[in-house]
């Protein structure tokens, strides 16, 4: 699925890092799951929260072989838009997210200017072809603080980068000293704990970086540094 901060373009870098010491029968969760375009690569036990609840209400229904409508019509996207009861809240978070400008929470009707290329078509085919790869995967409508996570999990965290857009679903602002200290206690947890942000605290190390570019318009020069980081603890 497109969603903001995409981990798509790097799981193959980061993914061999974080699962290296992974153990039979170890949970792999995910704190905020996104568009679950990392843990879809990902097998066994896993675990993928998210604090959007339609987000996670059509990931939890595709992995169970629900397939939204084929087409949206820009006509009903605004309906929707306007009243977001009039869809159940699978098809809300569908609609919400993969049909948006820079899959934004309803940012506008996704669209080219020369009306060339069907992005609902793209969009379904994209659902399409990642469902199964989600098959059997626990998802769950959390905040990351909430969340229970079994003992001695792999817990990878993608939080809204401190400075960048923020995701408009929620409001609610991201406190990310408050982050970071939970990921404090959840490494004297036992739990092996991995955060993909751009900076982090001194006693955060740095595992892997790579410059990339920034967001989803494959035509933007924008660049920022990507960094894997682990708790000092853990090294």
């Amino acid at each position: 699925m497109k969603y903001m901060g995409s981990k798509n373009r790097i799981a193959k870098h980061i993914l061999p890092i974080i699962l290296k010491d992974r153990k039979e029968g170890q949970c792999y969760v995910e704190t905020m799951v996104g568009g679950a375009n990392l843990i879809d690569k990902v097998d066994g036990w896993r675990i993928g929260c998210d604090f959007n609840e339609p987000l996670i209400a059509c990931l939890d229904a595709m992995s169970k072989g629900w397939l939204p409508q084929e087409n949206v019509s820009e006509e009903f996207f605004n309906k929707v838009k306007a009243d977001n009861s009039i869809v159940d809240l699978r098809t809300l978070g569908y609609i919400g997210t993969q049909l948006t400008f820079g899959a934004m929470w309803f940012s506008g009707y996704r669209k080219d200017k020369q009306g060339v290329r069907d992005y609902s078509d793209e969009a379904f085919r994209h659902i399409k072809k990642q469902a199964p790869k989600i098959k059997g995967i626990d998802f769950v409508f959390s905040s990351y603080a909430d969340l229970e996570i079994p003992s001695n999990s792999i817990v990878y965290c993608d939080p809204p980068y401190k400075g960048t857009a923020k995701y408009k679903q929620n409001e609610v602002e991201f406190d990310h000293e408050l982050f970071f200290e939970w990921c404090r206690e959840k490494c004297k947890e036992g739990h092996q704990v991995f955060i993909s942000e751009y900076n982090a605290p001194d006693d955060f190390v740095c595992v892997w970086q790579k410059e990339i570019q920034s967001g989803l318009n494959t035509n933007s020069t924008k660049k920022g540094v990507e960094k894997l980081f682990v708790h000092e603890s853990q090294i």
